[in-house]
């Protein structure tokens, strides 16, 4: 257990804004669990121990939910242990047709050998061509998102595949944030997130960078959060709106 570390001090506290629109980023930040892996088949991994797939949703938000709780306390605990914490509490009381420990296994098994979305090859490939840097910045390990990019062939787009781990504190906390700007010498101003997730898409616009919504499912944004500077339907679509 860690304390958060909040002296990653912001460069800046906003961004200038253009009657054109954002400008095209130096950075991309790009958030890694469900915005470039498809989380999809996990339903599977639950059903394959005897749980329902219905679970690996519940589970998933219940592990973020934590994470945010213990950093607001400026706590910051590894993805993976409140990831298999959370397993554990989930599958206690069900019918499985193994032991607890042997199902959380298998489902964190299942969670690391994920593939990336269908656009991800095609659009990183189409934003690294323009001469934009790209970057990931995950909640969880960097070692994940290195396996994942790896099988998907991409991970020569990237220059470096940062974790929270080292900056102290959980996305959407401002010092995530700007842990990743100072490891890539970059303003924010000059940097945008990348993030199916309304809620990184707020934290990183709060923080002063730029933020790009990918909404694959057609989905609403809520009202509350801060609203992103583009939103694609893809990371092919994103691309072509940067060009």
């Amino acid at each position: 257990m860690t304390s958060a570390h909040t002296d990653h001090a912001l460069a800046r506290a906003g961004r200038p804004v253009s009657t054109d629109g954002p400008r095209r980023p130096a950075l991309l930040i790009f958030d890694v669990n469900e915005t470039l892996s498809d989380m999809s088949s996990m339903g599977q991994w639950f059903e394959e121990v005897g749980a329902p797939a219905h679970l690996a949703k519940t589970w998933f938000a219940g592990l973020l939910r934590d994470g945010f709780a213990l950093t607001t306390v400026g706590v910051s605990e590894p993805f993976a242990r409140i990831a298999a914490e959370a397993l554990r509490a989930n599958l206690h009381g069900l019918p499985l047709n193994r032991d607890t420990e042997d199902a959380v296994e298998h489902i964190m098994a299942g969670f690391t050998g994920l593939p990336v979305h269908a656009d991800v090859p095609k659009g990183t490939e189409a934003l690294s061509g323009l001469g934009i840097r790209l970057v990931t910045l995950s909640n969880g390990s960097a070692s994940v998102a290195e396996s994942l990019l790896d099988r998907a062939g991409i991970r020569g787009h990237f220059e470096a595949l940062l974790s929270v781990e080292q900056a102290g504190i959980w996305k959407p906390g401002a010092g995530a944030y700007a842990y990743a700007l100072e490891q890539c010498g970059v303003d924010p101003m000059d940097a945008m997130l990348v993030a199916v997730h309304p809620w990184d898409i707020d934290g990183a616009a709060r923080a002063g960078l730029g933020a790009a919504w990918i909404n694959r499912d057609d989905g609403v944004y809520p009202a509350y959060f801060k609203f992103p500077d583009l939103r694609a339907r893809s990371l092919i679509q994103l691309a072509e709106q940067l060009t």
